[in-house]
């Protein structure tokens, strides 16, 4: 799908530059995503957030012990692009 992430880099802090299998590219700034609490709250140490990878099976940026982000919320995040329209309820 569109969405998948395909490749993710960290810049610096909480912020990822992404690119998407339809070829756009984008940065998304996830520090709020550390005051979610929950299982987010690991994002709080830095050396767990830059452990940052590409699940490319999933096309999901995820993180160590199943953490992970929707590839739909960061392309909307990334692009300015609406949000599926099936996701609209969420």
């Amino acid at each position: 799908m569109y969405y998948d992430v395909v490749d993710a880099r960290h810049i610096e802090g909480y912020i990822i530059a992404l690119t998407f299998e339809d070829g756009k590219k984008g940065v998304v700034d996830l520090k709020d995503y550390a005051k979610k609490g929950g299982i987010f709250s690991r994002f709080k140490d830095l050396g767990y957030f830059r452990r940052l990878y590409v699940n490319k099976d999933l096309g999901a940026l995820c993180w160590p012990e199943g953490l992970d982000i929707a590839p739909e919320t960061l392309y909307h995040e990334a692009t300015l692009e609406p949000l599926p329209s099936w996701m609209s309820h969420v």
